[in-house]
């Protein structure tokens, strides 16, 4: 399991990321509490404005508690986007997909959560707690807020998403 000492991280490499006015939810299960709390803490200093939907210790939970109510959030626009996290990054990412509007996207790779907002217009990133390490969760977790949906050809298929 990883473990993340957040009052020991710098986030001098965030030093030339411009304010950002948003909300971003957050949540995760028992397997991505530490993370959750580093990014939470990281998105803070950036002077973001993060709302904790839990859980609000390691102990063991379902995932699904939690991440229903960060879709809900970000659903009914109240917030701006999302961050989910579990284990593998599926559970979540599963969940959070059973809401209408919500396009949440498993990501490994800062450039998988760019291409997810840029193309998908991605509105939750979904992180595989026990597969990445905290740097990289820092590095998909800032690409996705700062990422803006390209639109073009790519709105035409995220509006294909939900007809059946």
């Amino acid at each position: 399991m990883n473990t993340y000492n957040v009052d020991n991280w710098k986030f001098s490499s965030f030093a030339n990321t411009k304010k950002i006015s948003m909300t971003v939810a957050i949540a995760s299960d028992h397997a991505g509490f530490e993370l959750k709390q580093y990014l939470i803490k990281m998105l803070r200093n950036l002077k973001i404005d993060v709302k904790d939907f839990g859980p609000p210790s390691a102990e063991p939970v379902d995932y699904p508690t939690f991440a229903h109510p960060v879709a809900d959030f970000i659903e009914k626009n109240s917030g701006d986007l999302g961050v989910l996290i579990c284990g593998s990054g599926n559970g979540v990412a599963m969940t959070a997909n059973k809401h209408s509007g919500i396009r949440a996207a498993l990501c490994w790779t800062a450039e998988v959560a760019q291409l997810a907002r840029k193309h998908n217009d991605a509105n939750i990133l979904c992180l595989p707690a026990r597969f990445i390490d905290q740097d990289m969760a820092v590095e998909m977790t800032k690409t996705f807020i700062t990422t803006e949906f390209e639109g073009g050809r790519h709105e035409r298929r995220v509006k294909l998403i939900n007809n059946k």
